[in-house]
């Protein structure tokens, strides 16, 4: 049994590290957050049996520098008693510097410089870390609460649900969902942008879900499509996932993937799993998140 279990949190400013680090101290975690770097071993050899640590540091943090972070962390995994995993949060630049002007909060590394000088010095201090992480975790499309569900189903200390489903509908012209376990692009079926009527609405509307699903080829797809995924879940499960992302695409995230996002979800629950429904690109026209139970 390891005598501590250390979650080690960093990623670039403005990402959501302070969010996650919150969300694993709901969990149960003990946390710390810009700890030092020379007191890294202090606080491992002064915790209690079977601890559960969440240490939050970054290029804040006195002293801190990638090199040394990891080159303490191959020193801690010598002593077979600690468990580490290494947490990355990332963002893309664009999003990571409108967040930084909504908040008229200054960049770290940028006191007096642009925003962007200080995320792209940043990015570049923090790629070896990126690059040797166990879960590097995409903010960019995550508002506080995504961010949340996502901590808790890849994190949770407690004996649970095995994992929860997190199911989500896309716009593939903005780019794939970057916590994507599993993508489905279902461009092949019939197109509701093209009927004026629908046009303006969405997969939520029952008109659109009704045009959708009156495709001669979705019936026989979404029957493959479940006797697919189901018989995988167990499988998730038995290796210890708790968090599975499907990510369902079409062109503008609002119509098709949104049809079959939903019609999923709804047969997910009805076979007795715990789903998240999430219409990524829905964000100005419609609810975002929900949970179903």
């Amino acid at each position: 049994m390891p005598k501590a279990h250390l979650l080690l949190v960093t990623g670039l400013s403005g990402a959501g590290k302070s969010t996650a680090l919150a969300a694993l101290e709901d969990l149960g975690y003990e946390v710390v957050d810009n700890l030092p770097l020379r007191l890294l071993r202090t606080l491992l050899d002064g915790s209690s049996e079977n601890a559960t640590l969440a240490i939050g540091t970054d290029s804040r943090t006195v002293g801190f520098s990638s090199e040394l972070l990891l080159s303490e962390i191959n020193e801690l995994k010598k002593v077979s008693s600690i468990n580490i995993t290494l947490i990355f949060l990332t963002c893309d630049t664009d999003v990571l510097h409108l967040r930084f002007t909504e908040t008229r909060r200054r960049h770290p590394l940028a006191i007096d410089r642009p925003v962007t000088d200080g995320i792209l010095h940043e990015r570049q201090l923090m790629r070896p870390l990126l690059d040797q992480a166990d879960h590097v975790i995409d903010t960019s499309h995550l508002n506080a609460s995504d961010l949340r569900v996502l901590v808790d189903g890849s994190f949770s200390l407690t004996d649970g649900p095995p994992f929860t489903i997190s199911i989500t509908s896309f716009a593939f012209r903005k780019g794939l969902p970057r916590e994507s376990d599993l993508v489905l692009d279902v461009r092949f079926l019939s197109n509701p942008y093209y009927v004026e009527r629908l046009r303006e609405r969405t997969g939520l509307d029952e008109d659109v879900a009704e045009y959708v699903e009156s495709d001669p080829d979705f019936a026989g797809f979404f029957t493959r499509l479940s006797r697919m995924i189901i018989p995988l879940l167990p499988r998730y499960a038995a290796e210890g996932k708790r968090y599975l992302t499907i990510a369902i695409g079409c062109t503008g995230g609002h119509h098709r993937s949104v049809v079959v996002a939903e019609h999923l979800a709804k047969h997910l629950i009805e076979a007795d799993f715990p789903v998240q429904v999430r219409h990524r690109d829905l964000s100005q026209i419609a609810i975002k998140s929900r949970n179903i139970s």
